[in-house]
């Protein structure tokens, strides 16, 4: 690779409206729904896990406005990098915020890219029995995979993102389809007692379901990362974060609905492959065999999507002058990031060493607490500094949006084990003090004298 991305340069806006909106939904529609519909049910003890669905989807709402109208407003690749570094002052505190975000990144990149792959590969075992070590190399592979055919210009892949994210759509409607010829409402409304008693228990249960919802919904902001690659972004951007929710809520509401109607919830909670599970209880063999194929092709283009929209925040970083110069290296022909790719690919093989539960909680926990709560807050910064300009997008029933994504993320994190918040305070404390250690050493703020 030494002579694949010598220089540093530009990126090239080589992606429309629907090569962003097909990687915004295969980074939506991965291996995530056909996995973690049994988690949710053990979470909450019955069907009643659905509301997890529900307010998962009105947080993304939600939090998608704020996407929206900062992506909107600053159109660059990188993301939540320059969001927070502009709304907190570039300065001043906003260093400290940008850094701590690249920080997490490093880590939460690969735990994302890697959970599609181990999803990917609990899938393959459908078609033969395989030892854990076996499905750790499978995972392992794919995500070298991945990084060989992301290594490319942006518009081969905006073609490659659309024809996948038609596979995965043809996918789900066939679940839908197959669950609304077979629904019975008295197996997809079969609570158990005390289903709503809104006890300790239940609040805690509510809360892990969202956060698995939340996980299944995340990548609404893939094409924020993405910016500075994407055409007339001050209209595009919003459109299809927007967009990318409304489509992929509708449809995991209509999916789990299909499949409670169908399996009884007792059996689907202890499920390892409940898509394929359903098929075969639908359809038979054949059908099962054929949508675990199908939904392999799903978590390849999630954890291929993923992979596109991190490499490009150590790259923003760098070329901001606030990361080490070799990462904002791009490909001197087909303007890509080269040495930020292959460093979130290789760190992606080595998290699939991890259980998909133990990735999802640690993914959710990391990035609410080192990026989702403080984009609610700068975003509600940036518009006491000024208004967003005529033509870009403004966050309808402004704040609320912003205050209800908040309490929400506060409330994932509140419910969540405390193992994955003490790595998420684990990971603040140590980027802080790295952050203050290279301030003090460049004699800048905190530091920097009067």
């Amino acid at each position: 690779m030494a002579n694949a991305g010598q220089q540093l340069g530009h990126l090239e806006r080589g992606i429309g409206l629907w090569g962003a909106l097909s990687a915004n939904v295969l980074n939506m529609v991965g291996v995530g729904p056909f996995l973690t519909i049994p988690l949710a049910l053990a979470a909450m003890g019955g069907p009643q896990a659905m509301l997890g669905w529900i307010l998962g989807a009105l947080l993304a709402l939600c939090d998608g406005m704020i996407w929206a109208e900062l992506g909107s407003r600053i159109p660059n690749s990188g993301g939540s990098y320059h969001y927070l570094l502009m709304a907190f002052g570039p300065k001043r505190l906003g260093r400290l915020m940008a850094f701590l975000f690249l920080w997490q990144s490093l880590l939460v990149g690969p735990i994302s890219i890697a959970s599609g792959a181990v999803g990917f590969a609990d899938y393959a075992s459908v078609f033969h029995p395989m030892s854990a070590g076996q499905l750790k190399l499978i995972a392992m592979v794919l995500c070298l995979f991945n990084m060989a055919v992301l290594y490319r210009s942006i518009r081969s892949i905006g073609v490659l993102s659309v024809v996948v994210t038609v596979i995965v759509l043809a996918t789900c409607c066939w679940i839908i389809l197959s669950g609304i010829t077979h629904f019975h409402p008295a197996t997809a409304f079969n609570f158990p007692p005390h289903a709503f008693h809104l006890s300790h228990t239940f609040w805690l249960g509510l809360g892990s379901a969202t956060l698995i919802a939340t996980y299944d919904y995340g990548g609404y902001n893939n094409v924020c990362l993405l910016g500075g690659e994407v055409r007339n972004p001050t209209k595009n951007i919003p459109r299809v974060v927007l967009l990318s929710i409304v489509l992929v809520a509708a449809m995991y509401l209509a999916m789990n609905i299909s499949i409670l109607g169908t399996l009884p919830w007792r059996e689907a909670q202890h499920s390892k492959v409940i898509v394929s599970d359903f098929m075969w209880a639908v359809h038979g063999a054949w059908a099962a065999k054929a949508v675990s194929i199908l939904i392999l092709i799903a978590s390849w283009g999630s954890a291929f999507a993923i992979l596109l929209g991190y490499s490009r925040i150590p790259y923003a970083a760098a070329a901001n002058g606030e990361f080490p110069a070799v990462f904002a290296r791009v490909h001197p022909k087909d303007h890509f990031p080269t040495v930020s790719l292959i460093y979130m690919g290789i760190a992606s093989m080595a998290m699939c060493f991890f259980s998909l539960a133990d990735l999802i909680a640690g993914l959710i926990v990391i990035q609410t607490m080192l990026q989702f709560l403080g984009q609610c807050i700068a975003v509600m910064l940036l518009r006491r500094q000024s208004p967003p300009a005529p033509g870009r997008f403004r966050m309808p029933l402004y704040p609320l949006p912003a205050l209800v994504a908040l309490a929400g993320w506060l409330y994932i994190v509140g419910t969540s084990q405390l193992k994955h918040v003490a790595v998420g305070a684990g990971l603040i404390v140590a980027g802080a003090a790295v952050f203050l250690f290279q301030a003090n050493r460049a004699q800048e703020w905190p530091f920097q004298q009067a």
